[in-house]
């Protein structure tokens, strides 16, 4: 039987959580309904976005951008900060509820996604598809929360079908279903494709992700190197990874922050990196682990 891989993605996780928490506590009104985003300092209105509502989405705000251009965009935003533990918590009811009620085959790739290998249960249900809206209806009446699944062959395309139109939806990207599914998808929107990725493509007149597939990959490995050719596989289609459920060791540790306002001292800087450095210091050591390289 050919291999099949969900892609279970948490819509707007952050956001979502945060706001099933806040009805809890007595909140009359539902974040996911009104323009609001999660992070940056409400006080003095600085940071990044981490997660935005579908109403947000509509004034142009994008996750990643500074606070204050979200706020230039949409001067009546709901902002409220954000909330690593309680994150981390759901992530972990929503894992384990996956792996005692369907499959152990789970790999984890964020706190809010994951990658379910249906192989082995697919003989209990009608099709790929019946078995993932159940599993997207279940989630939401269990825990309040919508999921995207993505269907296919192998993670590749089973991530870029779950990427497809959100919220709480299902899709399918079969190898067959690639050349009108995928390749009419701007080149930017194929997975591993970075913005200095993007601009060599563009440079060599490559825009869509089916112009890409259609490249000679030698080509691509002159100006792109070896990520070139990974880029050229993708878009074909072509992705060998398997489902991974043993905890992988992480390849690299990290902490990052974003300032109220911007440290223009040394002195600040440094009791800013002192307190990064601490907690990705202690975390080396709950790992007990030692690092080749600092960056």
């Amino acid at each position: 039987m050919q291999q099949i891989i969900f892609h279970i993605d948490v819509n707007s996780a952050f956001l979502s959580w945060t706001a099933i928490e806040q009805l809890k506590n007595g909140s009359e009104v539902d974040l996911r309904e009104i323009p609001s985003i999660i992070g940056g300092n409400q006080e003095s209105r600085h940071g990044v976005v981490l997660a935005k509502s579908v109403p947000a989405k509509k004034y142009g705000i994008v996750t990643g951008e500074p606070v204050a251009n979200a706020l230039r965009k949409c001067p009546n935003l709901t902002m409220a900060p954000p909330n690593h533990k309680m994150y981390t918590e759901y992530s972990k009811k929503l894992m384990d509820f996956l792996r005692e009620n369907y499959t152990d085959e789970i790999e984890q790739a964020s706190v809010d996604e994951c990658y379910m290998n249906f192989t082995g249960i697919a003989h209990r249900y009608t099709s790929p598809v019946a078995a993932a809206f159940e599993i997207k209806d279940v989630v939401y009446k269990k825990f309040g929360f919508t999921v995207n699944i993505g269907i296919s062959v192998n993670h590749l395309l089973a991530k870029m079908a779950s990427d497809f139109e959100k919220p709480n939806k299902v899709h399918t990207l079969f190898p067959e279903e690639i050349p009108s599914k995928m390749w009419p998808l701007p080149v930017s929107e194929l997975y591993m494709a970075g913005k200095s990725s993007v601009e060599v493509l563009h440079k060599l007149e490559i825009r869509t992700i089916g112009e890409l597939a259609k490249a000679d990959p030698n080509l691509l490995e002159l100006h792109l190197k070896s990520h070139g050719r990974t880029l050229w596989e993708f878009a074909n289609g072509v992705n060998k990874g398997k489902v991974i459920r043993e905890r992988v060791e992480n390849k690299g540790i990290g902490n990052s922050t974003t300032l109220p306002k911007d440290a223009t001292t040394e002195e600040e800087a440094r009791k800013v990196l002192l307190w990064l450095a601490g907690t990705v210091g202690g975390r080396l050591r709950k790992e007990s682990m030692k690092a080749k390289m600092i960056s």
